[in-house]
């Protein structure tokens, strides 16, 4: 077990217990992780991806019992709202959503066309939009909800050669920006925005910059890393803690905010 994992929540185990949580992109990544770590700080947690298979395997590894999978793909907005509702049926209220999804392929903004973004929005925006909606209710009747959605330190300082993806998480951005202005008081939503973190998502992203510029892999993340304080990749798990931070009923005072956890890379202030 990763020692950040194991030793980070062991005052806390019990700290969520009765919350129930729906991670989105839990199969990998960022997303994965934090259903690692609130399942540590004891919540229920259903994780969704559209890998049975990933799922069943992370699901296996949480801390705790009840917690339970999702197989649903959030470009498949028709039946978003199907699976969500008989979820709900499932479990009962969800407190905590948790909007993670991957983001589209690098590549200048404009060598998009504009079908290039009907993907992309669908599984960020659009699915974000419609399982909060139908996650409201829930938290208003628990007089406890925690919405976090994962996005990106573009939405700050776009980022050279994700287009596509700049523009869309500053929509998110303005999405939840709005939101955290007209919810139920008792419900807060806000942005984690990641920075040069270890998953596969940065992977793909360096093989797509090497590809489009002609600098080798390696060279493209030497520079990331010359760019980062800490100068070293961000562990998943600690996206993930402060992501359970802001899950818990004591951060109910944080609402609209853009947390960044980029080891420093972000001159803005």
């Amino acid at each position: 077990m990763n020692k950040l994992l194991k030793e980070e929540f062991s005052f806390a185990d019990e700290i969520l217990k009765g919350y129930t949580a729906l991670v989105c992109g839990a199969s990998k990544g960022i997303g994965k992780a934090t259903a690692q770590m609130l399942s540590r700080a004891g919540a229920r947690v259903i994780l969704c991806a559209r890998s049975k298979l990933e799922l069943n395997e992370v699901v296996s590894e949480l801390h705790g019992e009840g917690h339970k999978i999702l197989v649903m793909d959030l470009e498949d907005i028709e039946a978003i709202e199907e699976n969500i509702l008989t979820l709900i049926g499932e479990v009962g209220d969800i407190q905590i959503l948790i909007n993670n999804s991957g983001g589209p392929p690098g590549g200048p903004l404009i060598e998009n066309d504009i079908t290039d973004f009907d993907g992309p929005f669908k599984r960020h925006l659009y699915a974000s939009h419609v399982i909060t909606k139908l996650l409201i209710p829930g938290m208003e009747r628990s007089q406890m909800g925690r919405i976090i959605n994962v996005i990106s330190t573009s939405v700050r300082e776009p980022i050279d050669n994700i287009g596509l993806s700049n523009t869309l998480r500053g929509a998110m951005a303005s999405w939840s920006k709005s939101l955290s202005r007209e919810i139920n008081p008792c419900i807060t939503i806000n942005n984690i925005l990641p920075g040069f973190t270890d998953t596969d998502r940065l992977s793909s992203l360096s093989k797509s910059i090497s590809e489009k510029t002609g600098k080798s892999i390696n060279s493209v993340r030497e520079e990331w890393m010359n760019s980062v304080p800490i100068q070293r990749l961000i562990d998943p798990l600690e996206t993930a803690n402060a992501i359970t931070w802001l899950s818990l009923p004591s951060s109910g005072a944080i609402r609209g905010i853009s947390l960044a956890v980029d080891g420093g890379r972000m001159r803005s202030i």
